[in-house]
């Protein structure tokens, strides 16, 4: 029989080898000599902060003692939330997951402690604590996974945030998997989950589920705009749920979304017809100075995507003005969009851009070099996936004007980006171009795409357990 030692005998060692007593420990730890006496002599459990009180003062490494208090006083016992929360909470601090996991399937036994574990991973997912709360959040799905509840929806749409991340292949399987939940959630909620799914197709690039999204968010939207004026001047109205932006943004955006995909299939005039009804909102009842902002953005938004439409349509008389636009607006993620449609346009219809290119070196340089790392969904997985363009359309643009310096250094960052984000369809064009231009490759730039195409190879066989026969 295995024999489990325990936290209070380990702690008697410490006192016998540093010739202590227990007045004087309790002393130095500030905690109750009698409490520690309880402690040992009738096994009565010290709450977590004690713990902790009592592990600093042995000079052990912060929980270090979690692991045997979960083995002697949660495991195999009554599940008692009031000392479970708290080790939960302090686990979440110490990103010690596998003692999480140990003590939520203890709880998770008796399904009627899942509401609680619920509201205590929405607070660790309000500290931005998301690995520990994805334990939590996965535990109650899987025992409320029969329920149409909105609790499990509300679960899943925190695991899809979550989870969303840098691996295409994974976002599409994250992505499909919540889709199905989005009509559980509060009407509210709903707005914000599909802007979120619509943002990551769009980085994905499925343009049909782009404008599926797009269309649910704006009829969704349109009524919850009506329903607020019509019930604004009701007497004793309970709160209103907020939603993150302004709730006339939803069908702007939606507007917005649906002109990128007639954009991106090549119907510049029918994005064109979208652009316009996002950038007339005239018809926003709001006069506030958040909305009033909102409305600007919107208006700025349209002006810039009129430009890249003429532009992508074979209009380049407006490249000069467009040019001009960019350098006016301040730096932020959406400059990285603007200059990839620079080049879309440079690279489909033979154009000079040196220039350009060289009025925006250091930005390109910083967003090339730095990324975009963010926490909003849109800026998290749209922008990557076009700095990965951006970068591709750049190589194409150098190599082709026999500028191989630039155009490898940029095609190497391609490969880069586009392994990072998993997104094959990349990786092979860039393999594609990689070879065209090959021939005009100096040894060390050849040695260096070979080496990252092995790597990448090596991966894939680790991951998919491709059989490797080598001898």
């Amino acid at each position: 029989m295995k024999h489990t030692p325990t936290i209070s005998a380990e702690f008697e060692d410490h006192l016998k080898q540093n010739n202590m007593t227990l007045a004087q420990f309790a002393e130095y730890s500030g905690v109750h000599q009698r409490t520690l006496s309880n402690w040992i002599t009738q096994h009565r459990p010290v709450s977590v902060e004690q713990l902790d009180r009592i592990t600093l003062a042995m000079d052990l490494p912060e929980g270090h003692l979690y692991d045997l208090y979960i083995e002697n006083y949660i495991i195999d016992l009554p599940p008692n939330m009031r000392r479970i929360e708290p080790l939960l909470y302090r686990c979440a601090e110490l990103d010690k997951l596998d003692a999480i996991s140990r003590m939520v399937g203890h709880i998770m036994d008796n399904p009627l402690y899942a509401s609680r574990l619920f509201e205590i991973a929405e607070s660790l997912f309000a500290q931005g604590r998301h690995a520990a709360a994805l334990l939590l959040y996965e535990n109650v799905a899987e025992v409320e996974k029969y329920q149409h509840s909105e609790r499990l929806a509300v679960c899943q749409y925190r695991i899809f945030t979550i989870q969303i991340g840098d691996n295409q292949n994974q976002n599409v399987r994250a992505a499909s998997i919540f889709e199905a939940f989005v009509e559980r959630l509060d009407e509210i909620d709903q707005l914000d989950a599909l802007k979120d799914l619509a943002n990551v197709y769009r980085s994905l690039r499925k343009w049909d589920k782009v404008d599926e999204m797009a269309r649910k968010m704006r009829g969704k939207a349109e009524i919850q705009y009506s329903m607020k004026h019509q019930q604004k001047n009701r007497k004793n109205r309970q709160r209103e749920k907020e939603t993150r932006g302004p709730l006339f943004g939803y069908i702007a955006y939606a507007d917005l979304l649906c002109a990128s995909v007639y954009e991106a299939q090549g119907d510049y005039q029918q994005a064109l017809q979208y652009t316009y009804a996002y950038a007339n909102l005239d018809w926003v009842n709001e006069t506030d100075e958040d909305t009033l902002h909102w409305i600007k953005m919107f208006q700025d938004w349209a002006q810039c995507n009129t430009y890249i439409n003429k532009l992508l349509s074979g209009d380049t008389r407006v490249l000069p003005d467009y040019i001009e636009y960019i350098a006016a607006s301040k730096v932020d993620k959406e400059m990285i969009t603007k200059l990839l449609n620079v080049m879309f346009a440079a690279n489909r219809f033979q154009l000079d851009v040196n220039h350009v290119l060289e009025r925006f070196e250091m930005h390109i340089d910083s967003f090339v070099q730095m990324g975009q790392p963010s926490s909003d969904m849109y800026t998290k997985q749209v922008i990557p996936e076009q700095l990965a363009r951006f970068e591709y359309e750049l190589a194409y643009y150098y190599l082709y004007r026999s500028m191989y310096n630039d155009g490898f250094k940029y095609l190497m960052y391609a490969m880069l980006k586009s392994h990072i984000i998993n997104n094959e369809t990349y990786f092979i064009n860039c393999m594609g171009l990689f070879l065209h231009f090959q021939d005009y490759a100096v040894p060390e730039t050849k040695a260096e795409f070979l080496n990252l195409i092995e790597k990448v190879w090596m991966n894939n066989v680790e991951k998919n357990g491709t059989a490797d026969h080598r001898g």
